[in-house]
């Protein structure tokens, strides 16, 4: 487990799979993410299975629990994924499924703790992600995370009938370095 202040990260289960299942079927929680259709358990469950037959070092995905009261509630998830082995670059992902939980600072810790991962543990060069430019909270949350904007990729995405911008953003090593000496 990868444990912070507020935020643990730990490897998914199955049994999280409902909790996959009804987040990610939730408009409000798939608003920024690129996901367009309904999914049903069994197709969670073909990615759950494709997700660990895929070799560690490739990628993985981490759901982040949040302390309440004695117990650690699953909130969300977070991961690494495409990990490069050439050129150790990894795409970096994240959402809160419970809605109850968002803007709390909940998933800037996670982000934190999964680029402290990334960076220190296995030894990543870059970690880069890509934000729908209306997303304007994440934006400001992956910033002060030290992401840098990179580019803009123009009407990349069809989403909710309209084409929209996505931002490329990125760390390097020597940048969290930089920031937490």
């Amino acid at each position: 487990m990868i444990t912070g202040d507020k935020v643990r990260l730990r490897a998914i289960e199955r049994t999280d799979i409902p909790s996959f299942v009804r987040w990610l079927n939730d408009p409000e929680v798939t608003e920024n993410l690129l996901i367009h259709s309904p999914l049903s358990k069994a197709m969670e469950e073909g990615w759950f299975d494709r997700h660990l037959a895929q070799n560690p070092n490739e990628g993985e995905v981490l759901g982040i629990e949040v302390m309440v009261g004695s117990t650690w509630v699953h909130v969300g998830n977070t991961g690494l994924h495409g990990i490069e082995p050439v050129h150790l670059v990894a795409e970096f992902g994240i959402f809160i499924g419970e809605k109850q939980y968002w803007n709390l600072g909940f998933g800037r810790e996670a982000t934190r703790l999964m680029l402290k991962h990334g960076f220190e543990d296995i030894n990543l060069h870059r970690i880069y992600l890509h934000v729908y430019e209306p997303n304007l909270r994440a934006i400001k949350a992956y910033e002060a995370a030290g992401f840098k904007r990179e580019g803009v990729m123009r009407e990349a995405v069809y989403k909710n009938g309209k084409y929209l911008n996505v931002i490329l953003m990125s760390m390097l090593h020597s940048e969290w370095i930089a920031a937490n000496r």
